[in-house]
């Protein structure tokens, strides 16, 4: 009897605990039984409040003009250069041209003259320049009497002329005569675009692409040159407010990722999520490599630096589209990023690249080292991370198959010798991620099919579609958003959030432009 009884307890131990699993595998949390509900929107359009500050002429501060904006002058009359009621005044009755020191230059940064009036007639703008002035970089605008005239770029090497021309947009034709406000040069590396700002939107005025030319990516130049304020006056007077340069947030951010540890977990630091993400500027390869934070539970959101990419080529290169990671046991900054920067250069491949940083990267203006490891091609948005438990590096990535479309790709070492093990899918893929949901892995992809896409991980079968409140389209625009899908530790109100951006893009650019977007953010339920 009791070797009966001793069967029978075994057995009901047996039921209950395949009764707990059950309840356990029922109740376990999944992707698609996750409310994702809009918590708010904001488009960041060159908002100073982001802004970090490089440098500024302000002419409320200025004692010792002749020393703190040291003045150059191009012609025998001078123009006359005062501060008055906290303006700087620039003012002549003959042909006379200036350039007034006030920044170092950094060929990613916004610089934004404050305007206050154009009296009379000349132009007035920008120089970049080395000491000898024998090469410069002008972008300025034709005034008379407040009208805008033309929008004209100049280059000079070795002291000569190889580039004077118009580069004013259909822009100019919106202004109705009024040239006051804000002129804001979006400067983009091997491109730019100048904006003007009233009290509306800003307006793209022109346009350019210039690395053919002048490559000002090139360490040379950003290491010699440095920022004037221009001005051609043949007759009358510009009255400035301020001038200014800082790294902004530009008119658009996209291409969102969460910075993690090297397990894919994110890195928390004071309660915030750390997010990579592109400021947009117009086309390829033309977005800068933005660092931001973000306090998941209001959205406060913080543009803390910028990152560039050295190849060891002696250029700096605004790559984008990055996934950045904290590797605890290395103890550096490592991660992947995208070549876009590769579409300046007709002779250049587009590649993922490898990147490190002994700096912590996410604050001011940083530099990581980057090197290709051998999956070059058209294929971008990768999210790495390492497996424990198989002992792997795993890369979640977008190839064109077709149209792009995840692959997972597989390794021993996190940069060299990855294999295809998964994919594609069968759904066009964009912004893919690996991120835990309920203690299990799973792959997250964007895609234009009005859907973001759910997959099991690693070998990406499809497992549903994220359920979301006002999804960040509508019923026209483009729906290639990325997920960016984080789950929370517990402690917070809730423990899913996700920060997905729109594509709609920026008025008023002309020819291809990649200038899109808002941020829409979302807690998970």
């Amino acid at each position: 009897m009791k070797m009966k009884y001793k069967q029978q307890f075994i057995l009901l131990l047996l039921f209950l605990c395949v009764f707990n699993s059950i309840l356990i595998a029922q109740s376990q949390t999944t992707p698609e039984n996750i409310k994702f509900v809009r918590q708010g929107v904001r488009r960041f359009i060159f908002d100073e409040a982001q802004n970090i500050p490089l440098a500024e002429l302000n002419p409320k501060e200025i004692i010792g003009m002749s020393a703190m904006f040291p003045t150059k002058h191009y012609l025998e009359t001078h123009a006359d250069i005062q501060v008055l009621n906290h303006q700087l005044s620039i003012k002549s009755e003959t042909a006379t041209q200036s350039s007034i020191w006030f920044a170092g230059f950094n060929p990613f940064a916004t610089y934004t003259i404050d305007l206050a009036e154009c009296k009379g007639e000349g132009e007035m703008g920008f120089e970049f320049a080395n000491a000898e002035k024998s090469t410069q970089f002008f972008i300025s605008i034709k005034f008379n009497n407040n009208d805008l005239v033309d929008v004209k770029q100049r280059i000079m090497k070795d002291a000569k002329e190889i580039v004077n021309e118009s580069i004013a947009t259909k822009g100019t034709t919106n202004l109705n005569g009024k040239l006051s406000g804000k002129l804001i040069l979006q400067m983009l590396g091997s491109g730019m675009v100048l904006y003007l700002q009233n009290d509306a939107l800003p307006i793209p005025i022109g346009q350019s692409d210039f690395s053919q030319s002048i490559d000002l990516r090139k360490k040379q130049y950003i290491n010699s040159f440095q920022s004037s304020l221009y001005l051609g006056i043949n007759s009358g007077e510009v009255i400035i407010n301020k001038v200014s340069s800082a790294l902004s947030t530009g008119m658009g951010l996209a291409d969102i990722r969460a910075i993690t540890y090297e397990d894919g977990a994110p890195f928390l630091e004071d309660d915030k999520i750390w997010y990579t993400m592109s400021i947009r500027g117009r086309a390829l390869p033309h977005h800068i490599e933005g660092v931001f934070s973000l306090d998941p539970t209001t959205f406060n959101l913080k543009l803390e630096g910028v990152i560039l990419f050295d190849r060891n080529d002696g250029l700096l290169r605004n790559e984008i589209a990055s996934h950045i990671f904290y590797d605890r046991k290395a103890g550096i900054w490592r991660g992947l990023t995208t070549g876009f920067s590769a579409f300046a250069n007709p002779e250049e491949e587009k590649q993922l690249l490898a990147v490190e940083s002994k700096k912590d990267p996410r604050f001011g203006f940083s530099v990581m080292n980057a090197t290709p490891f051998g999956i070059v091609g058209d294929i971008e948005d990768p999210h790495i991370l390492f497996d424990s438990e198989v002992n792997k590096w795993r890369i979640l990535t977008c190839e064109n198959h077709e149209g792009y479309k995840a692959v997972m790709l597989e390794s021993d070492t996190w940069n060299k010798g990855y294999k295809l093990i998964a994919g594609p899918v069968n759904y066009n893929s964009t912004g893919t991620s690996i991120q835990k949901v309920g203690g299990k892995r799973y792959a997250f992809s964007g895609s234009s099919d009005r859907k973001i896409h759910i997959y099991t991980y690693p070998d990406l079968k499809e497992a549903g579609i994220l359920d979301m409140d006002l999804p960040p389209w509508d019923a026209e625009s483009g729906t290639r958003v990325w997920p960016n899908v984080v789950e929370l530790p517990e402690g917070f109100p809730f423990r899913y959030v996700a920060l997905m951006m729109d594509r709609f893009n920026y008025p008023g650019l002309e020819g291809p432009n990649w200038s899109y977007g808002a941020l829409y953010l979302y807690h998970g339920y």
